[in-house]
């Protein structure tokens, strides 16, 4: 029974994801990804070959190199099992990977046709898990161990302090920003904007920066450089190392190479003087002072986080330990709606990929028409969910365990697939335990991820959004045409489509009091802007116009008169009414009124708005407002670092 459950040969797919576990890294990666490059102008190009046999023999001769572009002979299954022999173009290191697959119609020469990243060897690995069965995946993770390791020993790829290029563009990238941030600093000394205001600008400002030196900076690392005299170019090692998932990533290189960027304090928020040299120029003793903090602060909370994680797995586990596979199916016809997860218009998990394993709740229709494309109770194995995103379905509605109907426990149609196993989930498997423990498993791993609020580096791109096709635009959830003649978002449910031939193409949610610059049936072109809203602050509209009338603002009590020592300017800020005795039955608000009564809603409700704490008045009491108009401001938080326990 142990070796049953714990062999680790029996243990290929992670029951967390589906994705292999047995997975290579750092030397093994390396050498497989060194293996698999390409390069133009080798000695050899163009020779052709009958077998591994004479490549092998030809690169002892060194006639040819292991990236040289050569013709060979190959024999694998087509679709009906038969042998087939053909020439490919191929490169004798391919040639080499080429012969430790499995022979299977679904393995494939066409499987090695890219560099071998981390990545792509787990795919690798998961396809002919998926086609060969477990004993062949695990004789071919073996071999490639080997292979990996000798070919990593024999190219010799090292880590020397030239091959960390530092950007030529960096200087005049760090004085363009310094220009920049004193113009921010100007600005608030003139009292255009606030202190927090100023603050978040610089330190999106030096975010940016750093991001534009360490795209910079990739961009020429990334191309191949002649370090011998008259011979080849080579790639870069430090490069390679990076690129192929072996070790180190583009966060480290941007510290080597470009510029080490913002740093926090120990209470998490961002200094805003950034460190502008790295590793390679050296820091002055000023920035390694700044950058130590963040270095101790990381080893004082490794060291607290792990007992967090710990009890964080147990009170899920607690949780979830009665949900167990007691039925085969419960008949419910409920289900979620899944759909792609994007972020600013770039597609992070397909929809292929969230309803794979599932079952369908309802039948999967052809967008725009009623054709049925898989009835409901389909299981969604990878070639329906490949089918369902060619047809361009933008959701599907399967079954989950949140909506399942057994009476105790769960039913199998409602969980899906086992991830473990790659099956139909059998009847007693203890599915709440498993999903507890996958969610704890990398909690230890999860450092202090840096949540930007106010987002650093994101502002340029979360300040609007534009539309990613041509078509037509459409626009649900409430709004109202302000003033400058733009309709305003009035919930956090305002939804713009784009429309094309008939289809929905693209959803973007516009966030409260998003100004909306396409109008409904307008024709929208590609790349136009849809909406566009203040990153730093967040406004109260009043949805219909009248007299603005305050009330419980009691000068000194919930509100003060704040003027900013600096710049000399006043602003009226809701302050904590609740903190006095005095002020505990107080409710701020500012009413719009119609002559001696409230204006009404379209909901039918009073027009109150009631004010949050760090709110900014707009407007005075008795002021005349048209729909749309902001009455008060609420300051986003300035950017700090979060800790996900």
């Amino acid at each position: 029974e142990a070796r049953v459950l714990m062999m680790s040969t029996n243990n290929i797919l992670s029951p967390a994801n589906g994705k292999p576990i047995i997975v290579p890294s750092q030397d093994i990666v390396l050498g497989l990804y060194y293996l698999s490059l390409v390069k133009d102008g080798e000695p050899g190009e163009g020779k052709l070959f009958a077998n591994i046999g004479e490549i092998d023999a030809a690169l002892d001769a060194k006639v040819v190199t292991l990236h040289t572009r050569i013709k060979a002979r190959w024999t694998e299954q087509d679709a009906e099992g038969n042998e087939v022999t053909k020439v490919i173009d191929t490169t004798p290191g391919r040639m080499k990977l080429a012969a430790l697959l499995p022979r299977n119609p679904n393995v494939g020469y066409r499987l090695l046709e890219k560099n071998l990243t981390k990545k792509e060897i787990g795919n690798l690995i998961d396809v002919v898990y998926r086609h060969c069965g477990q004993k062949a995946t695990v004789i071919f993770a073996d071999q490639m161990m080997g292979l990996g390791f000798r070919e990593a020993a024999k190219a010799g790829i090292s880590f020397g302090k030239d091959d960390i290029v530092i950007p030529a563009k960096k200087v005049e990238l760090v004085a363009e920003t310094r220009t920049q941030v004193e113009e921010y600093e100007q600005q608030y000394a003139d009292g255009l904007i606030t202190r927090g205001e100023k603050y978040n600008k610089v330190v999106d400002a030096w975010s940016k920066a750093t991001d534009r030196i360490a795209d910079a900076m990739m961009a020429e690392i990334a191309q191949p450089r002649v370090l011998i005299e008259g011979e080849n170019p080579d790639i870069n090692s430090v490069f390679m190392m990076a690129n192929s998932g072996a070790r180190g990533s583009q966060a480290q290189m941007k510290q080597l190479g470009g510029m080490r960027g913002l740093m926090a304090k120990p209470s998490g928020e961002i200094i805003e003087t950034p460190i502008t040299s790295n590793f390679k120029e050296g820091l002055t003793v000023l920035e390694y002072f700044n950058s130590t903090h963040g270095a101790r602060k990381g080893l004082a909370d490794t060291a607290l986080k792990t007992a967090n994680s710990g009890y964080l797995t147990r009170r899920l586990v607690d949780v979830a330990q009665d949900s167990i596979v007691t039925e085969i199916d419960c008949g419910s016809t409920r289900g979620i709606t899944l759909r792609a997860v994007m972020e600013g218009g770039d597609v992070l998990v397909s929809l292929g990929a969230r309803i794979l394993g599932r079952y369908a709740a309802e039948d999967i229709k052809e967008p725009g028409t009623d054709n049925v494309l898989f009835p409901a109770d389909t299981y969604l194995v990878e070639e329906v969910a490949e089918a369902v995103e060619v047809a361009g379905v933008q959701s599907v509605k399967v079954r989950s365990g949140l909506t399942c109907e057994a009476e105790a426990g769960i039913c199998a149609h409602c969980y899906g697939r086992d991830l473990a196993r790659g099956t139909n989930v059998n009847i007693g498997e203890a599915v709440g335990v498993i999903a507890a423990q996958s969610i704890g498993e990398p909690g230890t791993q999860l450092t202090m991820r840096t949540f930007h609020i106010g987002g650093t580096a994101q502002v340029a791109e979360t300040s609007f959004m534009e539309a990613t096709n041509a078509g037509v635009a459409k626009i649900t959830g409430p709004t109202v045409t302000a003033a400058h003649g733009d309709l305003v978002a009035m919930s956090r449910n305002v939804i713009v489509t784009v429309v094309v031939d008939g289809k929905d193409r693209e959803t973007h949610k516009a966030p409260y009091g998003a100004r909306i610059r396409v109008k409904e049936g307008s024709e929208v072109k590609k790349n136009q802007r849809l909406a566009e809203w203040d990153p730093y602050t967040t406004p109260i509209l009043t949805e219909v116009g009248g007299i603005i009338r305050f009330e419980d603002l009691v000068e000194g009590l919930s509100v003060k008169e704040e003027t900013d020592e600096a710049t000399g300017i006043a602003q009226r800020v809701v302050s904590d009414w609740r903190a006095s005795p005095r002020g505990s039955d107080l409710r701020p608000a500012m009413g719009v009124t119609l002559g001696d009564a409230y204006a009404k809603l379209a909901s039918g409700s009073d027009a109150r708005y009631l004010l949050p704490v760090g709110a900014v008045l707009s407007v005075s009491n008795g002021d005349e407002v048209k729909p749309g108009e902001i009455i008060a401001r609420v300051p986003t938080e300035g950017a700090k670092t979060r800790d996900i326990t």
